[in-house]
């Protein structure tokens, strides 16, 4: 008697003995830095329900060249756990994770609808209606090009573009390295002269602006695909022949870059001094320095504090749901990293406060994946500081930070770590305190237009005022500019970059 197929609906961890008919909607590769990849994708069955299926690292060899993108086939067997992944691609509560005793058979498949996309309305988009653990497919009309910044040292290619949809709506859409590449490819061929319809697939969503993520992406520009076709047919018939314009700002960009350095953006507007000076400040001031982590500052509240899922403020009762004055009602509150550490300067020391995305740039992990690890392991007690944060001491780094007299501290607003920038800010900027009255309050001229470069930077702290215009894409990296990636998982597979594992997989011997 042949077994019974199941809905992908009903999929939960009670059993791995699942069979499946599915089409495959999405599958793409991931490689961490050390060269080990494993295989994503997406399935949906005949009722339209979609569930994200890993093939981990060892298993990879046995079927990357069975699995082809839109085949139809049965899956028996797989392992589920709960779907973890911070950026999500369906909304299903669960994974499968294909074991050694998986097997798929292709088999045409009927009833199952052809592969297609869920594109996000750009009306909800702008008006906040988006989940924020959430990937969506993006399609519109690029309407201006409105900053690129070229592949220069310490830079990366961005493309930033304005896309409209067919009502109207305008959103800001960020191309990155090889997305922004293959635009420019694209853009800069004489012979397309034509209006540019993109359509990008798992684009993160933040702030009303979208952008790609470092892996599952796929960007298709004006190709012979039937939604592209049909977006471009239902265009203005004069828009349709109207190639977009590069905006004054993009222009100067491409033609010869910033006149401004990474480090005359990093300085602007702060006073530059070394570390002793700091116990003169009497009122709060926006400072740089150069300093190496020492010890860390043992608080009575641990070194992670529980908040909104959606911004960095602080939840009013770690025990309770909440509406977070940012508008997002809270179910499940998350650890953030709030770490005090003592820098230190030659004889000098000062008490800084590192806060979530600083910490999590560095060490490659969010806190909430830190402290679900520890809890797996029989530890709760939030005053335990894991050894994974040892790699936040022992750094010397340059700082942009508050200095807050009250508190006798420094809450850090930004940092950077590459030598050759530490360098420069330490022997042309700090002034030491035998220097001038002048020359101590040094400051960057307030210029016109000072432009603000997405990825010149390690690190933005939580609470920098100053908002950066372009939105990179969530990657797992220790420090962002280097792009070197964190191996998470045991079994030696990564998720989809911005992912984050808070179990591990069982691991099998390779059949």
């Amino acid at each position: 008697m042949s077994r019974k197929v199941d809905s992908v609906k009903d999929i939960n961890d009670s059993k791995e003995t699942w069979r499946l008919a599915v089409r495959i909607m999405d599958v793409w590769s991931v490689v961490n830095n050390k060269g080990i990849e494993h295989l994503e994708m997406i399935v949906m069955d005949s009722l339209g329900d979609r569930i994200q299926v890993l093939i981990r690292h060892d298993h990879l060899l046995k079927w990357k060249e069975v699995i082809k993108e839109n085949m139809t086939c049965i899956i028996n067997n797989g392992s589920v756990y709960n779907n973890d992944f911070q950026w999500k691609v369906c909304d299903h509560s669960k994974k499968i994770v294909f074991l050694g005793g998986t097997t798929m058979k292709a088999i045409e498949l009927q009833n199952i609808p052809p592969k297609g996309y869920f594109f996000k309305d750009f009306g909800e988009i702008l008006q906040g209606k988006c989940k924020t653990d959430r990937l969506e497919d993006i399609i519109g009309a690029v309407s201006e090009i409105n900053h690129i910044q070229s592949n220069t040292p310490g830079k990366k290619v961005v493309v930033s573009v304005v896309l409209k949809d067919l009502k109207g709506n305008c959103i800001n859409c960020n191309l990155w390295e090889i997305y922004g590449s293959k635009f420019l490819a694209y853009y800069n061929d004489p012979k397309n002269n034509e209006a540019i319809v993109i359509l990008l697939t798992h684009a993160m969503v933040k702030d009303g602006q979208v952008s790609n993520a470092w892996s599952g992406s796929k960007l298709s520009i004006n190709e012979d695909i039937p939604e592209i076709q049909d977006f471009m047919s239902k265009l203005p018939t004069n828009e349709q022949k109207e190639k977009p314009t590069q905006s004054a700002k993009s222009l100067s960009n491409w033609s010869g870059g910033s006149q401004y350095s990474p480090v005359e953006r990093f300085v602007h507007n702060a006073k530059c001094m070394s570390l002793s000076q700091f116990c003169k400040i009497k009122h709060e001031t926006l400072c740089v320095t150069v300093a190496t982590t020492l010890k860390f500052a043992v608080s009575k509240y641990g070194w992670f504090y529980y908040g909104c899922t959606r911004c960095s403020s602080k939840a009013p009762n770690p025990e309770k749901a909440y509406e977070c004055s940012c508008g997002q009602k809270v179910e499940q509150l998350i650890p953030r990293y709030k770490i005090e550490i003592y820098v230190s300067n030659g004889e000098s020391k000062y008490r800084f406060v590192f806060w979530d995305s600083e910490c999590a740039a560095i060490l490659g992990m969010t806190a909430e994946f830190m402290h679900n690890s520890m809890v797996e392991n029989g530890e709760d007690d939030p005053m335990v500081y894991p050894d994974e944060l040892e790699m936040l001491l022992n750094k010397k780094m340059t700082f942009r930070v508050k200095v807050q007299p009250t508190f006798s501290q420094a809450s850090v607003w930004k940092l950077c770590d590459d030598e050759v920038f530490v360098k420069e800010i330490e022997n042309d900027y700090i002034v030491e305190d035998n220097q001038s009255k002048t020359e101590y309050a040094k400051l960057v001229p307030n210029k016109e237009n000072l432009e603000t470069s997405a990825q010149t930077l390690s690190a933005y702290g939580e609470n920098d005022l100053e908002s950066i215009i372009i939105m990179t894409p969530t990657k797992d990296v220790v420090i962002a500019d280097k792009g070197e990636e964190v191996d998470f998982e045991a079994s030696g597979a990564t998720q989809l970059s911005g992912t984050k594992p808070s179990k591990k997989l069982k691991i099998e011997p390779s059949s």
